[in-house]
């Protein structure tokens, strides 16, 4: 899909989009053309120049490249381009917002950082570096910024909120509503609050509340797997 996307160029939003996308339906395509319909030819020079960076860029695996180009909501136009090279994050807190699970997971397995435990800054940007893109459901008003600021966290890589394309497909709640809509069921023992299960482990001591908190987190990581395939599939047909 992004070697479909024009919405990365100086200037182009999705009106105009449309119309390089009816005369040109690739970069490709459109570099071949000496012409397009409404951009001038100094202009279509500089777009040229502009989508041949690009190319590069995804040559060398650097989608950073787009982190200031591509619009926050268009993010997940890299997905299947990099679909081997992403992680699914999503972080638990306590009842007074202080983060005590930090969980990373890719196709294989998950990751997960427990306070008290292993826990620490240096630990989960190692294991974040290992990834080109970070997948979270509203990870940009909560997440993110959460790591950036309890943790100081350096997190460069494109970012992939699910919650507002959730929202333009008329998916709305929070992570589990979207998981009922999309029918990802998950263990019954796994619908519980995680505040409550962190409380109950400091309250009791009793090792099988944290397991079930880290299950808990590991569902939500792992279901945003199913809700990006959804919401690519979706997304992409509007360029088909």
């Amino acid at each position: 899909m992004i070697q479909q996307s024009f919405i990365f160029l100086e200037k182009v939003g999705r009106k105009k989009e449309q119309k390089i996308f009816q005369q040109a339906k690739n970069w490709q395509q459109f570099l071949n053309k000496d012409k397009i319909k409404g951009i001038a030819t100094k202009k279509k020079f500089q777009y040229d120049r502009q989508i041949q960076e690009a190319q590069k860029s995804l040559k060398e695996e650097k989608p950073e490249y787009f982190v200031n180009r591509l619009p926050k909501k268009e993010m997940w136009r890299l997905y299947n381009y990099f679909k081997e090279d992403c992680c699914f994050l999503d972080i638990e807190v306590d009842s007074k917002g202080q983060i005590i699970i930090v969980g990373i997971s890719n196709d294989y397995s998950t990751n997960t950082f427990v306070a008290g435990i292993n826990l620490d800054k240096n630990s989960i940007q190692k294991e974040l570096q290992k990834y080109k893109i970070i997948i979270t459901f509203n990870g940009g008003a909560f997440d993110l910024p959460k790591l950036r600021k309890q943790l100081q966290l350096r997190l460069t890589q494109p970012h992939i909120d699910l919650k507002p394309l959730c929202v333009n497909l008329g998916l709305k709640g929070g992570l589990k509503e979207i998981e009922r809509i999309l029918q990802l069921k998950r263990p019954q023992n796994l619908q519980g609050s995680p505040v409550s299960l962190w409380k109950a482990f400091h309250a009791s001591g009793d090792k099988e509340y944290l397991d079930l908190l880290i299950q808990y987190n590991n569902e939500d990581c792992e279901n945003l797997r199913a809700i990006i395939n959804k919401v690519y599939g979706e997304l992409s047909k509007f360029y088909q």
